[in-house]
């Protein structure tokens, strides 16, 4: 048996045509269905349904063999937990966006950078942002916020935000703006590598079936 994590969301439905054009279909919709375990048309491939931030770990340690995460989601967990037990073998060139800073509209965010003021950031990549800033030589003050990042400039919480952005529209409506690219982002295949080991012809040939989907 093939177990693959996978969270709700845009992830999991950018990964179902991957996953289709892997021979393989998902017979409930997670959004409709209240099972955490989802069978396919294949008996010997399942869907186990994670937060996000989890996938990495049910992968690590052996509970899903095989799991997409969105990079960010890998860079928080790295920073935590290590590499080992993980396997990156395919950028599958979903979830794409950008990891940025944002202010709000009038603060001279650039003037504050060299003047070395130090600012409160408020994020949930919290490793990341002490990295990024680290680098810049800023001092700053990281508040862990899980969810509304832009409410934290609008109500005096923090001058800055590291956030994920895609179009730009949440920003923009609440008088944001994006002031610096960290990185951009997108999801990748992850394995267990003790599967890699154990289960290793399904669990190759799953991983040369994304390869061929994203390529085609």
């Amino acid at each position: 048996m093939l177990t693959l994590a996978l969270s709700k969301g845009r992830i999991f439905d950018e990964t179902m045509p991957l996953l289709n054009a892997a021979g393989i279909r998902v017979l409930e919709d997670p959004e409709t269905s209240r099972k955490l375990i989802l069978a396919t048309d294949k008996p010997d491939v399942r869907i186990i349904i994670v937060r996000a931030s989890d996938v990495p770990t049910y992968v690590q340690y052996g509970a899903a063999d095989i799991g997409v995460a969105g990079h960010d989601v890998l860079l928080e967990h790295d920073a935590k937990n290590g590499i080992d037990g993980l396997y990156r073998p395919v950028d599958l060139n979903i979830g794409r966006c950008r990891m940025m800073v944002a202010v709000q509209e009038d603060f001279d965010y650039e003037s504050a950078v060299k003047q070395g003021a130090r600012i409160r950031v408020a994020t949930k990549y919290v490793s990341v942002a002490r990295e990024h800033f680290a680098t810049k030589g800023m001092h700053v003050d990281l508040i862990k916020l899980y969810g509304s990042m832009e409410l934290a400039p609008l109500v005096g919480l923090a001058e800055a935000i590291v956030d994920l952005v895609s179009t730009g529209g949440t920003l923009k409506a609440n008088k944001l703006r994006a002031v610096e690219e960290i990185r951009a982002i997108s999801s990748r295949l992850i394995v267990n590598q003790a599967a890699l080991k154990t289960k290793r012809a399904p669990v190759q040939a799953l991983i040369d079936a994304f390869e061929k989907a994203v390529k085609d």
